[in-house]
């Protein structure tokens, strides 16, 4: 009771409520002449009369300034949480004019809210002292590096800023504010900090690179002396198991290095791809004669689909795609089941400008659970780990990360102890194809 009584007291005090005093003093006047002109019966009925119409328009008032006082209170906590965001917001309407900075964005941009809002942003302000970098958020096409995350022409647009001078790594996201029938009013952008972030994974990726290096010279040395021992002619039987696996050994551990290092390169986006045409049919024939004889080891029958009609040539780096292809075929004889097929083909997309390249199995599958980490780097599921003991858990990653800087993308469906599809897309339009790498950062 005391909180209605209390909130009443409030929305009376309200501006919009002169007028309603106005009125009641005019209402009260006019009572007062009517009983000194008039009869009482008609002072009596115009009091009456004026009495309903002021409490309709009291009402109307109260009800009115009830909602601007709610609205009032939801637009302060609204502005209270986008104050209080850790990344920086930026609000401008249709004709750029700055409409909201929140304190996040005046410490990412050294510039006090006062200065922006009301400002109407132009590509010119990258000359005014202080502003260049968040000119350059606001024009997006005026940043050093750009890389963008999102399907041209939709929204929300996620773009990837870098920036030497002062050395910045942002994300920003674009949305637009619409009213209820759906026209434009404004635009937001939310800029994240991602500079330490990007530090961190940098210095973890050098870090990798240097071990691995350092590690992979002497184990080269050891792998060769174990290779020459294994051509002596001096050894018993027992020394030529020991020397065998230990070869085998090393020859597994230097892959693992090897394999360290493209991860490395991957991230940093230095790999390096030479593109050039090629007929994907003939690409995938070749690298399939190559690993027949490990699956006849691995007792697994390899077929390949091939397509009825000659499909359009495509762009590729012969050298980094094999290295995708041969990691998704290795992993669909390794953890496939005694007797098992792997079933390879290519096809052309009818609804997009892809070929589309599938790996199917009849292995161990992979649990629902892990599904969202198939493509993490050095993830195993459970039972793949019991199935092989041995593996790095890079070779998904690895081709997933060749296949993206093709222009293509992969996926995986798969069920437990019925087996997996692995496919992944190649674009048949040259242009579709990246025109430069993207380090993990970016990713």
């Amino acid at each position: 009771m005391k909180k209605k009584s209390s909130q009443f007291k409030n929305i009376i005090a309200r501006r919009e409520f002169v007028t309603v005093w106005v009125s009641l003093a005019l209402i009260i006047a006019v009572c007062a002449i009517g009983i000194s002109f008039l009869s009482p019966l008609f002072a009596l009925l115009e009091a009456g009369f004026l009495c309903v119409v002021f409490i309709l328009f009291f009402m109307g008032v109260y009800a009115s300034a009830r909602t601007n006082q709610m609205t009032a209170i939801e637009r302060n906590e609204l502005q209270s949480v986008l104050s209080g965001l850790e990344d920086a917001l930026v609000v401008y309407d249709n004709h750029f004019n700055a409409t909201f900075f929140n304190p996040a964005a005046e410490r990412l941009f050294k510039i006090n809210a006062k200065e922006v809002i009301g400002h109407t942003f132009t590509p010119q302000d990258v000359e005014r002292a202080g502003w260049t970098t968040l000119t350059q958020v606001i024009f997006s096409s005026l940043a050093p590096r750009v890389v963008s995350r999102s399907k041209e022409g939709e929204y929300p647009e996620v773009v990837d800023l870098s920036f030497s001078d002062p050395a910045i790594e942002l994300r920003v996201t674009t949305a637009p504010i619409t009213e209820e029938r759906g026209a434009t009013l404004a635009f937001m952008k939310i800029i994240r900090d991602r500079t330490g972030e990007i530090a961190a994974l940098r210095a973890n990726t050098e870090f990798v690179t240097v071990a691995s290096h350092q590690l992979r010279g002497p184990l080269t040395n050891i792998n060769w002396a174990f290779q020459s021992l294994a051509q002596s002619t001096g050894l018993n039987d027992t020394d030529k198991v020991m020397v065998a696996g230990a070869s085998g050994a090393a020859r597994d551990l230097l892959r693992r290095i090897d394999e360290l290092l493209i991860v490395a390169k991957m991230d940093e986006g230095h790999v390096g791809y030479n593109f050039e045409e090629a007929n994907i049919v003939d690409f995938i024939g070749n690298i399939l004669g190559d690993v027949v004889p490990q699956a006849r080891m691995a007792g697994i029958k390899i077929y390949f689909d091939r397509p009825s009609d000659e499909l359009p040539r495509v762009m590729i780096d012969p050298a980094q795609l094999s290295i995708a292809v041969v990691n998704i075929i290795e992993n669909a004889i390794r953890y496939n089941v005694a007797n098992g097929e792997v079933i390879v083909k290519a096809e052309k997309k009818d609804d997009a400008p892809f070929i589309a390249v599938s790996v199917r199995d009849t292995g161990i599958g992979i649990p629902a659970e892990s599904m969202e980490k198939v493509f993490t780097k050095f993830f195993r599921a459970d039972n793949a780990v019991k199935s092989q003991t041995e593996g790095s858990g890079l070779g998904l990653y690895i081709a997933k990360s060749i296949v993206a800087a093709h222009g293509g993308a992969m996926t995986v469906a798969s069920e437990v102890d019925r087996g997996t599809i692995v496919t992944f897309t190649i674009p048949t339009d040259p242009a579709l194809v990246p025109k430069r790498e993207i380090g993990a950062e970016y990713l």
